[in-house]
């Protein structure tokens, strides 16, 4: 599994608070073979209730599950 560190957050927002939040990270495999970092952008409902790190951790592995896990055609 994936080690994740949160790096930062920039936080956007609009005239009725967050509009979006971009969460960078960094993630290496066990072995630090493979090393992943970017940014994953996540809506304030998604935020919400999940500001803290080890929450954080988990959107952001989520996330990057959906997007390296080809869709079913």
């Amino acid at each position: 599994m994936f080690d994740i560190q949160i790096t930062g957050t920039n936080i956007r927002y609009a005239d009725d608070g967050i509009s979006v939040v971009h969460v960078q990270f960094r993630a290496n495999d066990p072995e630090s073979t493979v090393t992943l970092n970017g940014y994953i952008p996540i809506s304030a409902e998604d935020y919400q209730g999940n500001e803290s790190i080890p929450a954080l951790k988990n959107v952001v592995r989520t996330k990057l599950i959906e997007r390296l896990t080809p869709e079913a055609e």
